[in-house]
């Protein structure tokens, strides 16, 4: 699923499209250098305190390059005080910082609130043992906004572990 800024208006909240987890839960992903914008926000013990304001330069950033991103961001939550942000995108962006990715990556959906972090976690190193496999690297994946949550009336999380 891809959005741009000028085609939210077709989505129900005007903002985040609806999420489909069937592609993600339990899935085996590969990356072979997908184009991401890369940001960084600020966290207070993993809560981002600047997540929203990121989120709309980047967007900006996007727009502006008439550029496509994926349906959901991606953080690499790798400090206390911060959290690397990646946005999938289908082209450069002039005045972002650009990463690509590679590598296969287990992925399972979670449904829930932040605070139950820990255990999909959990959940997630659990699934990884089932299937022989170890993590070398958690990504942590928000198909909603806080706002789009509560209008859908659920909040996901999908954790992309590379293996």
């Amino acid at each position: 699923m891809k959005t741009t800024g000028t085609s939210k208006e077709a989505f129900e909240t005007g903002c985040c499209p609806r999420f489909d987890p069937g592609p993600w839960q339990e899935k085996e992903q590969v990356f072979n250098e997908k184009l991401f914008l890369k940001d960084h926000v600020k966290n207070v013990f993993h809560i981002p305190l600047d997540f929203g304001k990121v989120m709309e330069r980047d967007m900006a950033l996007v727009q502006k390059a008439g550029a496509q991103t994926d349906a959901f961001v991606l953080t690499d939550e790798n400090s206390l005080w911060g959290a690397d942000v990646y946005v999938g995108v289908d082209k450069e962006i002039p005045g972002a910082e650009m990463v690509r990715l590679s590598g296969t990556f287990l992925s399972k959906v979670f449904e829930g609130p932040f605070s139950k972090m820990n255990s999909f976690v959990k959940e997630m190193d659990a699934f990884l043992r089932a299937q022989n496999k170890k993590s070398h690297k958690n990504y942590f994946g928000y198909p909603y906004c806080p706002n789009c949550a509560k209008a859908y009336g659920t909040n996901y999380v999908v954790i992309l572990a590379q293996v």
